[in-house]
């Protein structure tokens, strides 16, 4: 009984946890530069076209004339289904519940880009964007509510930027990331099944509570990058983004069933903390900007996530009763690579489009239903307009085909989760530039 009602309580912090390190890489935020949305997310790090590139890739700021303003705005449209195939409680008997339909939340993310030219070789920046973010939410009687009802992540991130010329061809960059996190996690609790365990005349999926858990930190990293243009028609871009080591600091609300109140006199499912550290993955991104005349250009960039630093996930809680809870993860590297082409129809209009292919770092049999995994392909269509010299407007749109991915996952409180997710995004975004 003892293990049982620790495994019950180890389960939301666990999750909440698990939902920030997942959010912060198969759930990583591109849409930063609507340009870049309509190339695919291909060749950011060499695009360097306005103060987005702060972000993907500092140096960039060196080409850039003048002081200018870049705000963005963009909705993201997820799609997310399962069809359960079996899923059982550990009794051995069918799990209850339907498939919950869309579980995907639309979401508005905006981003905010500011530089400045201290002169010809020198420029600074800032920028305000949201790095990672998920929102996900299932009935709360769904087939999987021990497992996952809502899921939501959001990061803000703060980015002060320095940029200079080494040489006529040659710019390095650098800048400071102040990144605050938040969460929102919950799942069912089987009392009824806790309940059996210990005598009461209780049955599984007869006697469902609820946990809530919240989580906030701050935390810090950098990125750096360098710009290279042995032409005027070529640049390379390297860009690099350290890892963030996130001390998670949460709380977990339990709703106990009246008639099972009995259960926590031992001081199990009562309100409680829990915290962990979590290491997220540094990025390597190689870029390539080539102009093949002077209307049409290509962009190109292979991009390496080290998502193998997430190794396991190992949770304290302030009791000093209840012993770490440690759950191995193993995630895998990824390497992105995306081609994009622009074509400029006149000095007003330039067109975009780009496909890339983005892996996923989950293997299947640590699939969840927080973070589906599934390799995707992704494929943009955009367009800038410049009514005058110092100001464009940026339209952008982008598709995102997932593979469908199963999911067998077990646990001795939440049964057997067995079924298939199919998932797809839509995301479209409007950019504002200002130049004065």
């Amino acid at each position: 009984m003892k293990q049982l009602q620790v495994n019950l309580l180890l389960v939301p912090i666990f999750v909440v946890l698990t939902a920030n390190s997942a959010l912060a890489g198969g759930f990583a935020l591109n849409e930063q530069s609507v340009k870049n949305l309509g190339n695919g997310f291909a060749g950011s790090a060499a695009s360097a076209e306005d103060a987005s590139t702060i972000f993907s890739n500092p140096a960039g700021l060196t080409r850039l004339e003048g002081n200018s303003v870049v705000g963005s705005t963009f909705v993201i449209f997820p799609t997310i289904q399962f069809q359960n195939q079996g899923s059982r409680v550990v009794t051995g008997v069918p799990l209850t519940g339907g498939n919950s339909g869309d579980a995907g939340v639309d979401v508005v993310v905006p981003n905010l880009y500011a530089a400045w030219s201290l002169s010809d070789r020198v420029k600074l920046g800032l920028g305000i964007n949201v790095p990672f973010g998920l929102i996900t939410k299932y009935d709360n009687n769904w087939v999987g509510r021990y497992q996952a009802v809502e899921s939501k992540f959001t990061t803000y991130n703060i980015n002060p930027t320095i940029a200079a010329k080494v040489s006529d061809n040659f710019s390095v960059g650098a800048g400071l990331n102040i990144q605050y996190a938040e969460a929102t996690l919950s799942n069912a609790i089987d009392f009824g099944l806790v309940g059996r365990s210990v005598g009461l005349p209780t049955l599984p999926q007869q006697a469902d509570g609820f946990v809530k858990v919240t989580g906030s930190d701050w935390s810090v990293g950098y990125n750096l990058g360098v710009m290279y243009e042995p032409s005027k028609s070529t640049r390379i871009g390297l860009s690099y983004r350290s890892p963030i080591t996130q001390k998670i600091r949460g709380n977990a609300d339990f709703t106990v069933p009246d008639n099972l109140r009995i259960l926590t006199a031992r001081g199990q499912f009562t309100d409680t903390g829990a915290s962990a550290i979590v290491n997220l993955p540094d990025t390597l991104s190689l870029a390539v900007y080539q102009e093949l005349s002077p209307r049409v250009s290509v962009v190109g960039d292979v991009t390496w996530t080290q998502w193998s630093r997430f190794r396991e996930l190992r949770v304290k809680f302030d009791n000093p009763a209840q012993a770490d809870s440690v759950q191995p993860e193993n995630w895998n590297d990824t390497y992105r690579v995306g081609v994009g082409l622009n074509y400029a129809l006149n000095d007003r209009l330039t067109l975009r489009t780009g496909v890339t292919y983005d892996p996923s770092p989950i293997s299947e049999e640590y699939n969840t239903p927080r973070l589906p995994g599934g390799d995707r392909t992704i494929v943009g269509f955009g367009a800038t307009y410049k009514p005058s010299k110092s100001f464009n407007v940026d339209i952008g749109y982008t598709h995102v085909f997932s593979d469908d991915s199963s999911i067998n996952q077990s646990s001795t409180t939440a049964g057997t989760l067995t079924g298939k997710f199919a998932s797809e995004v839509d995301v479209i975004g409007l950019q504002l530039n200002w130049q004065f």
